[in-house]
């Protein structure tokens, strides 16, 4: 057998032992953002353990102040996370990573025998703090603005990418 299947083989099998979740607030309302996630989870399923858990949005509403809804939401958050798993919260101050960078710490994180990696995404307002300070990391897309639903196809494509990296694949040029 050739060198670079047997790499290849090996890499998947290693691979498929890292649990990736995503947790967000809320349903994503617009079909074509539905569509592109469908497509991506079946791809990054490919690579790894896959889940994406929903957890439900409060109303934005006058009564309530951004605080509070952030929390309220939070605690719904932290309720899926795993107690063993790494948690990843997406902010617009965390880290920017290059999708290289990505794969580099998914690829330490496995290293280190981490078998869980929980990726947080909050809902319209963000993140509470509550969430915010049990992350072990902070991670940021870009320094563009995106909204909460274009943010989890984004994350999903750049996971699937991440994945593709470590596996050798040529997805990524």
């Amino acid at each position: 057998m050739n060198k670079k299947f047997l790499t290849s083989f090996f890499t998947a099998i290693i691979l498929q032992d890292m649990k990736i979740k995503i947790i967000v607030v809320g349903k994503t309302r617009e079909k074509y953002l539905q569509i592109g996630e469908k497509d991506f989870s079946g791809r990054l399923s490919n690579y790894c353990q896959f889940e994406r858990i929903v957890v439900k949005e409060e109303k934005i509403q006058a009564s309530k102040n951004e605080v509070t809804i952030k929390e309220q939401e939070g605690k719904r958050i932290l309720d899926k996370v795993a107690n063993t798993a790494l948690m990843v919260a997406l902010d617009q101050r965390g880290e920017q990573l290059s999708s290289e960078k990505l794969a580099g710490f998914i690829q330490n994180e496995m290293n280190k025998g981490t078998k869980e990696i929980d990726f947080v995404i909050g809902g319209a307002l963000g993140l509470g703090e509550n969430v915010m300070a049990k992350a072990s990391k902070k991670m940021s897309l870009s320094e563009m603005t995106f909204t909460h639903e274009m943010v989890r196809l984004i994350l999903l494509e750049q996971l699937y990418r991440a994945f593709a990296i470590l596996a050798g694949s040529k997805y990524h040029k």
